[in-house]
């Protein structure tokens, strides 16, 4: 396996599937976890190669064939997956072992489900992304681990201080112990939003929303997701120094990652892993 720097992130080839991890939580030898690319799979045409979204008019099949590449590649195993059901809000699920499989080899059994979470080991989380902002959280003291999806509206509502409140409720974390991370998503070179978007964040005073948004013509902003989601999780008592900001942007690196924006909707789907790892697998 070859892997060179990604900004933040390393970016590793395995079995010719390419996927991005932190270092920050490769230094946990009891987790595994991966951000997917577009490279190694077996989709066609807009949907080229990697895609891990059902439902965008893709084969089922190839998605199927995709994960089982991606799992192989990456060290998951494929019957530990257990995937969200977004809808841009900011519903937190706790999973366990029975919820394996729900979303990928077996129906979505809830209708709202933006964060995932477990302290079970063999329980891989799952979250889609193609311009929308991963949030990885791992709690080394507790031995907990959550994911989050957040678009402009996660972000506006506080996904990352709900997920910091519900490991703290589920699991009792305390916020200083947890390790967070956001990953690559579209950037503030890129994301351009309207004034109602804009009138949302600035509601919000406490997070300094002027310097989240950069003034252009006509009514429109570029909007930081990135930073606004630093920002609250440093406010949800995250340390700074324990927070990984990835500053890779999919609209940038559309040709290798996912984007709406980039693609005008015409396309696959990335996808954020994150398990604890089995004790058989963490044995040296």
């Amino acid at each position: 396996m070859e892997s060179s720097h990604a900004e933040n992130m390393m970016l590793r080839n395995n079995c010719g599937v390419s996927f991005l991890t932190f270092p920050s939580f490769s230094a946990f030898p009891f987790i595994n976890h991966a951000f997917s690319t577009r490279v190694g799979g077996v989709s066609q045409a807009e949907f080229s190669s990697m895609n891990l979204s059902f439902g965008r008019g893709d084969a089922e099949e190839n998605v199927m064939k995709n994960y089982r590449l991606f799992c192989n590649a990456a060290g998951f195993p494929f019957d530990s997956l257990t995937a969200s059901a977004q809808d841009h809000h900011t519903v937190v699920r706790r999973v366990t072992k029975e919820d394996r499989g729900v979303g990928i080899y077996k129906p979505k059994d809830r209708a709202s489900v933006d964060g995932l979470l477990t302290n079970e080991p063999g329980v891989t989380l799952v979250t889609y992304y193609a311009d929308c902002v991963p949030l990885y959280f791992l709690d080394p003291v507790r031995r907990a681990i959550g994911l989050a999806h957040a678009g402009w509206r996660g972000t506006v509502a506080g996904m990352g201080q709900k997920m910091v409140e519900a490991m703290q409720r589920e699991f009792g974390s305390d916020p200083r112990d947890l390790i967070a991370a956001v990953g690559p998503s579209i950037g503030p070179c890129c994301y351009e939003v309207d004034s109602p978007v804009a009138d949302a964040f600035a509601a919000h005073p406490e997070w300094q929303p002027e310097t989240l948004l950069k003034d252009c013509e006509a009514g429109k902003y570029m909007l930081d997701l990135w930073e606004a989601n630093r920002r609250i999780l440093c406010s949800a008592g995250v340390l700074p120094e324990h927070i990984t900001v990835a500053k890779l942007c999919t609209r940038c690196h559309a040709d290798w990652l996912y984007s709406h924006r980039a693609s005008g909707g015409k396309r696959g789907g990335l996808a954020a892993f994150l398990c604890l790892k089995e004790d058989t697998i963490c044995r040296t």
